[in-house]
């Protein structure tokens, strides 16, 4: 997925030092989790995102993945129903709650604000500002404490629903989850038994959802941000070997100009040999061609007014030299949130989690988008590069899983692996036709690499079967599966081509540099987000146009145009369903949820400029990016997997199935808002509750 730097955006959750902090607070509060002297049963649910249904079929067909091959043979697989649309923040968010998206209000990446008629914000969490502060001079200092009080900057988690676990929680039962998506900042735990970690929607620390890398080289003349997002590119001038640049930090939220902090370092490259030494702060960081370091602790210091002393701020990164001569090449990871020492970030739930793991595991990624996809697309990676990399975050993540499963006594074990996405969008590629950026055999080649990753996966279940098979039950699940990614559909280009947008020649919902500005009061629909479709509806768009009595004729005109395109270039049909959200969605908000839901044909997808409300030339192009994979379409198209241990007794189990599911296995009873039912026989679930002493009634 793009980095989002949308408005209402998200950052860490307070960038206060925490020497700021002593001085304008009194205490920080700190959860517990509690142990219990309780036996409950176990069970365990590994998430592998991504993780496709056909590949894992074709591979078990030919023998090379023999574990889950053993579920399957037992009962234990089917293909799992994934969410409309099947994006993975809409998917772990109806994973989390047991829910559809018009109960959690999670339905895509990007959502838009109607009230200022179509500005797009990441949908799972907003950073709020505070517009109270003392002023002195040029900046502007909350103070949050008595007798003050004044309102601090906060990130708020906006995914709506009870997440299942808090059901778990009270009644005793102790949950431990690891990087589950769709939960920052992490809901809290109201009795104690809960321990959460934050995956995917964790920040860096200069608050971009994807990360921010850093680029820096010889070659570079002018400093600049990446164009398609993700990375700044900094110049580095060589003389007699050395050269001096500077990490680029946080923003100052005290400082109403907004200026960030940077960290300057020196570079001394060996004349000959391909060796650098690296000094920053108080570290000397010495490394070969190609070598990787490890985790460096970064202090950013923000300027305060002079009767204050500056704020400092810890974040940590890993440099990695990729060219010494004859061009000098270096790239620096984006500035994580340091799991032994966050702050007031809080990515856990007690904050004091993500310090015990790394009490014991070191230092480990807790971005939440972690493969540094950007740095590949913006061509800073080769393609080997970018399997190294993404190969040392499956390290830690198998480093994490050790940490969790040492530590699982009984309860609710939960455990996330993104490498089976991530990696797959750049390397998945099922076909002969010619790939976006790669030769035949290079296509070929890191398609395997998918394959590989998947028997390694096989791996991982099989250990986890072998150590907990007997005692355990075992699920194995993925949010959506994956195609190819060939050809990009400009939703805004379609609608303006068919009139629905005006005028004939505006060429952006936000940027009016990029053409003529968009006629609000002639336009009567327009595309935000992945697979969103807007009415501009009079009373709820700022500026819109269309009569409430009008919107159903409307809706009903565009989906037969939608459905009747086809792709000039081969005669193919792009959009196989459209979705009305009033339909598909338990009692959706209105003002918030788009109209339709675009359902694209396996190939096809939105283009990367409709994602942000930039149109293009061409209705149709070809996908012309790294990322040539995805699953953001028609929702039958792209299932993904259940695997159990037990017998899976559903015929057509879907993501909603899931929660109950694991509610039903401890006796607790399942809430009214969830309309999944379990995927086992209520003998099986009744097996694996003996000796709970917490029994609790399950719905019927």
């Amino acid at each position: 997925m793009n980095n989002f730097c949308l408005s209402g955006g998200v950052r860490p959750a307070s960038l206060a030092p925490r020497g700021l902090c002593l001085l304008l607070s009194m205490a920080i509060l700190a959860g517990s989790c509690r142990e219990q002297d309780a036996t409950f049963p176990k069970v365990i649910v590994l998430g592998f995102d991504g993780m496709d249904p056909k590949l894992c079929e074709r591979l078990m067909d030919a023998g090379q993945l023999p574990h889950l091959s053993k579920m399957r043979n037992n009962g234990g697989y089917r293909r799992l129903a994934t969410t409309i649309p099947p994006q993975s923040p809409v998917a772990w968010a109806s994973f989390i709650t047991g829910a559809d998206p018009g109960i959690h209000g999670v339905f895509d990446f990007i959502h838009r604000d109607a009230s200022r008629q179509c500005v797009p914000y990441y949908s799972v969490a907003e950073t709020i500002e505070s517009d109270q502060g003392w002023e002195i001079g040029d900046y502007k200092i909350p103070l949050t404490f008595w007798p003050f009080n004044h309102q601090a900057v906060e990130t708020k988690l906006r995914r709506g629903g009870t997440p299942f676990w808090d059901y778990l929680d009270e009644a005793g039962v102790p949950v431990r989850i690891y990087d589950i998506p769709a939960n920052y900042p992490p809901s809290p735990s109201h009795a104690g038994h809960m321990c959460c970690l934050s995956g995917m929607g964790v920040p860096d620390l200069l608050g971009t959802l994807g990360g921010m890398y850093q680029f820096f080289s010889d070659a570079i003349v002018v400093a600049r941000d990446e164009p398609g997002g993700g990375g700044m590119r900094h110049p580095l001038v060589f003389k007699n070997h050395t050269a001096k640049g500077a990490i680029t930090g946080p923003r100052n939220v005290y400082d109403r100009k907004g200026k960030s902090a940077r960290v300057p370092f020196v570079i001394h490259r060996h004349p000959s040999d391909p060796t650098a030494r690296i000094e920053i702060q108080d570290q000397t960081i010495v490394l070969q061609e190609g070598e990787w370091s490890d985790w460096q602790e970064i202090d950013f210091e923000l300027e305060m007014p002079s009767l204050l002393p500056n704020a400092h701020v810890v974040g940590m990164c890993r440099f990695y030299l990729q060219k010494v001569h004859p061009t000098f090449r270096l790239y620096v990871t984006p500035i994580n949130i340091d799991p032994s020492d966050p702050g007031d970030q809080k990515i856990s739930e007690p904050p004091e989690f993500v310090t015990r793991i790394a009490d014991e595991l070191g230092r480990f990624y807790t971005t939440g988008f972690q493969e540094d996809h950007k740095a590949l697309s913006n061509k800073v990676f080769s393609d080997e590069e970018f399997r190294q990399q993404a190969d040392y975050v499956l390290e830690e993540r198998l480093a994490l899983l050790e940490y969790a499963l040492a530590h699982y006594n009984d309860g609710l074990l939960f455990f996330y692996f993104s490498s089976t996405d991530l990696q797959a969008h750049m390397f998945w590629w099922e076909s002969d036709e010619k790939h976006p950026v790669r030769s035949p055999t290079e296509a070929a080649k890191y398609n395997d690499v998918i394959v590989e990753l998947y028997k390694r996966m096989d791996q991982v279940v099989g250990d986890v079967v072998q150590r907990y098979g007997e005692t355990a039950t075992i699920l194995v699940m993925s949010d959506h599966g994956f195609v190819n990614f060939k050809r990009q559909f400009n939703l805004n280009t379609w609608l303006r081509k068919n009139g629905y947008l005006r005028p004939s020649d505006c060429g952006s919902l936000l940027d009016p540099t990029k053409g003529a500005p968009v006629d609000w009061s002639r336009s009567r629909a327009y595309g935000m987000g992945l697979n969103g479709l807007y009415v501009n509806l009079k009373g709820r768009e700022l500026y819109g146009s269309v009569d409430p009595e009008d919107r159903n004729a409307l809706l009903s005109k565009i989906t037969e145009q939608l459905l009747a395109e086809r792709d000039p270039q081969n005669g193919k049909q792009i959009i196989a369903k459209v979705y009305r959200t009033d339909e598909v969605y338990t009692n959706p908000d209105a003002a918030t949820v788009p109209d339709l839901i675009i359902g694209y044909e396996s190939g096809y997808r939105a283009s990367w400029a409709t994602t942000l409300g930039d149109l293009s030339n061409e209705v149709v192009a070809d996908n012309d990016a790294t990322w040539s994979a995805d699953h953001c379409i028609a929702a039958d198209q792209v299932p993904g997997v259940l695997y159990s241990n037990h017998p899976i007794t559903t015929n057509d189990p879907s993501l909603l199935d899931l929660a109950p599911t694991i509610l039903t296995l401890f006796q607790v009873e399942v809430p009214q808002t969830m309309t999944g039912v379990t995927v086992f026989d209520r003998k099986d679930a009744v097996v694996a509750t003996v000796g709970f002493p917490g029994k609790r009634p399950i719905k019927e």
